[in-house]
């Protein structure tokens, strides 16, 4: 029932932007450019893909379907983590790419390296559990729901550009492999942070859900 209603998701419910924002993952490869961004499109696609589905009436129809209400939520989740995880695959071929092809660095702000990655999971977490359990809420104000969600994001992305810059923190901007191999433990982080927000995220999310009275 799940892979019907995520099949139901990608053929039905996702703008055709959210292709698009999903494979901007290519974009670590572009000199001088604020990767952070990735993450920023990242979370753009869902918002896309939600107010596509407000206007379609989207939660509507999957409501007449018979499927529980916490199906339709987990469907969404899944949607989301797809999007998420599908744009940080395409990135890695050319985040390793980028390290033989412009090795002096990236100017703009923190290099595609493994603190990027980790950082942008727990990006992803802020933004996703605040954006499902707000949107979920009422399953129609997803304009509020983005603008709560993607405030706190742009500020993660901004501190993690800056912050890697200060005295003594230089190793989080570097590719060296020493240096990616310390910064394992905040890819671990955001891992945890991930897996766990999106739990969160669902469980709450659905409980919510439950309660609108479409």
């Amino acid at each position: 029932m799940i892979f019907n209603l995520l099949y139901k998701e990608l053929r039905l419910a996702a703008h055709p932007n959210f292709y698009v924002f999903t494979l901007l993952g290519v974009l670590v490869i572009v000199p001088a450019y604020p990767y952070g961004m990735v993450f920023l499109f990242g979370c753009l696609a869902p918002y896309l893909t939600f107010m596509y589905g407000r206007e379609t009436n989207d939660i509507y129809y999957t409501a007449l379907l018979p499927v529980q209400k916490r199906d339709t939520v987990k469907a969404k989740c899944l949607l989301i983590v797809l999007a998420q995880m599908a744009q940080l695959l395409i990135s890695l071929p050319f985040a390793v790419l980028r390290v033989h092809v412009l090795p002096n660095g990236n100017p703009a702000g923190i290099e595609a390296n493994v603190a990027y990655y980790g950082f942008g999971l727990m990006i992803y977490a802020l933004f996703n559990v605040i954006f499902l359990t707000q949107f979920f809420k009422t399953a129609y104000k997803v304009d509020m729901a983005f603008l709560l969600a993607i405030i706190p994001a742009a500020i993660a992305v901004t501190a993690m550009e800056v912050f890697v810059h200060f005295p003594g923190f230089q190793w989080l901007d570097s590719t060296a492999p020493d240096m990616m191999l310390r910064q394992l433990p905040i890819l671990a982080v955001g891992i945890i942070a991930y897996t766990l927000g999106m739990l969160g995220a669902y469980s709450v999310s659905a409980a919510r859900f439950e309660r609108v009275d479409l």
